[in-house]
């Protein structure tokens, strides 16, 4: 793991904010002249600290109002059943992460659908039609308390 100091560290602070920050005022607020500045950022993502610049969707604003935790069992755990359940979700945009976790279920799902019809008729007809899900317990989300894509850049 590359060693970052306390100027990566403010250079990666401002570009979670604002990654179409210009060079030259995030150099200005970190303290930098805009070539060094320029280069550390390059230097973050030759490393893979920076793994991309993306635009940020409001899911409301496109419509998809329901959003959804999905834990996941599987019927089995051979490497076909993973290989199959792996390709299914890489293949369904509407579910927006998925973990491989421990304890009695084997993923949990983000989801985001439309309407709660919506998120069942995926639920029923896609995840359960699969015919490798053994079973899946659904939390719905009624009010997002905190969200963020920022990573805490002091915490070791």
């Amino acid at each position: 793991m590359p060693t970052l100091d306390d100027l990566d560290r403010r250079i990666l602070a401002v570009l979670q904010r604002d990654a179409k920050i210009s060079t030259h005022d995030l150099a200005q607020q970190v303290g930098m002249s805009p070539s060094p500045c320029w280069r550390r950022v390059r230097k973050l993502e030759d490393a893979g600290i920076i793994a991309g610049h993306v635009a940020l969707l409001d899911s409301r604003a496109l419509g998809l109002n329901t959003r959804a935790y999905v834990h996941v069992s599987l019927v089995d755990h051979c490497e076909d059943s993973i290989r199959a359940f792996d390709a299914f979700v890489a293949g369904h945009p509407q579910i927006v992460e998925c973990c491989s976790i421990t304890g009695a279920d084997d993923y949990l799902l983000k989801v985001v659908a439309a309407d709660p019809e919506a998120l069942e008729r995926f639920l029923m007809q896609e995840i359960l039609g699969l015919g490798i899900v053994r079973s899946s317990t659904t939390h719905f989300v009624l009010r997002q308390k905190k969200y963020s894509t920022a990573l805490p850049l002091d915490a070791s």
